[in-house]
């Protein structure tokens, strides 16, 4: 990524990976999951690495409460769940809060892997209208980018796929 470390956000971080390594490039990082297992696997990972000090985690159900502040970069990704979760909401404040010059990074399944929980015929949204559903146009001067990207993801047993996810980047002027 290329943009100057300052404030992050990570919505949702599972097993914290991206949060540590945003904290390992420098950035100061808010990372807030639902999960209480995941906050406790993420700071022992976070002291593991050393960048414990860098990460401050909260615990937020991001449909009820969400953190304050203002940041340089947030993350938002797969905040595709089998519950109910209202993301059209969610990520406009996300971009609410946002320093000026701050981006908002979305990723999505576009596909999934022949081991997840996903019916194999679920439908997935394009890049586009997963931009359409927030309310943007590609033209519009915040979208930095939209697009598919491919990627080789591992399952729990070693095998791989070729998955899709979709990106949207948006930057606040």
């Amino acid at each position: 990524m290329d943009r100057t470390p300052g404030h992050a956000l990570d919505l949702g971080f599972a097993k914290g990976d991206d949060a540590i390594w945003l904290a390992q490039q420098g950035w100061d990082v808010v990372a807030t999951d639902i999960a209480q297992a995941a906050l406790d696997i993420a700071k022992a990972g976070a002291a593991k690495r050393g960048v414990a000090d860098r990460m401050l985690f909260a615990h937020h159900d991001l449909a009820i409460s969400f953190p304050e502040g203002r940041y340089d970069f947030i993350s938002a990704m797969f905040l595709q769940t089998p519950f109910e979760f209202p993301k059209r909401e969610v990520l406009p404040q996300a971009y609410g809060q946002l320093a000026s010059g701050g981006m908002l990074l979305i990723v999505t399944h576009g596909s999934a892997a022949p081991w997840s929980w996903s019916k194999a015929d679920h439908p997935y949204p394009t890049p586009e209208e997963d931009l359409a559903a927030l309310g943007y146009a590609a033209s519009d001067k915040e979208v930095a980018f939209v697009g598919g990207v491919r990627r080789t993801a591992r399952g729990p047993n070693g095998q791989t796929a070729q998955v899709l996810d979709n990106v949207i980047a948006l930057v606040k002027e």
